[in-house]
């Protein structure tokens, strides 16, 4: 009985708890994994890989980078690649990483081709700082007019300029 409930304390204990002061920012993430890790230690991490290979391609924002020797970690990053936490993933299940993702924020899709809707283009940000950068100026219309407007086609204008 008392082993049940130790357990169940430990599974508790070992739960991320979101600090929304501490990720004020939050953009995107990165899970930082040694990939023979899962070759060496299988029982460990058979739940991370089953997040590794199936769930990180459902994810936007979410990528996966190999770094020899680490533990596995989801690393919590802000619109300039700068770090807000890290959270290491070892001890958690696959169903425990994906409930983390969701209270964060981070918009999963149902496969991995399917385009990711507007209103979810910056999740788990609610917007970002750079889409008044994105502005793009059309050149207006008369300047791309010829100096010699003639009767002749675009396609038979003379270049001399090349």
């Amino acid at each position: 009985m008392w082993l049940i409930v130790l357990a169940a304390f430990l599974q508790c204990a070992s739960a991320y708890d979101v600090d929304p002061e501490k990720l004020d920012g939050l953009a995107r993430a990165r899970v930082e994994v040694h990939v023979t890790l899962f070759y060496t230690n299988p029982r460990l991490c058979l739940q991370v890989k089953a997040f590794v290979v199936q769930d990180i391609p459902l994810y936007h924002n979410l990528v996966m980078k190999h770094i020899p020797g680490a533990d596995p970690e989801l690393v919590l990053l802000n619109h300039y690649y700068e770090e807000l936490d890290r959270i290491a993933l070892s001890d958690m299940t696959r169903s425990e990483i994906n409930e983390l993702l969701e209270k964060l924020g981070f918009y999963k899709k149902s496969q991995p081709e399917e385009e990711v809707p507007e209103e979810f283009r910056f999740s788990p940000a609610k917007d970002s700082p750079f889409k008044d950068e994105r502005v793009h100026h059309k050149p207006s219309t008369s300047s791309l007019a010829p100096e010699n407007s003639s009767s002749k086609s675009n396609a038979e204008v003379d270049h001399t300029d090349l």
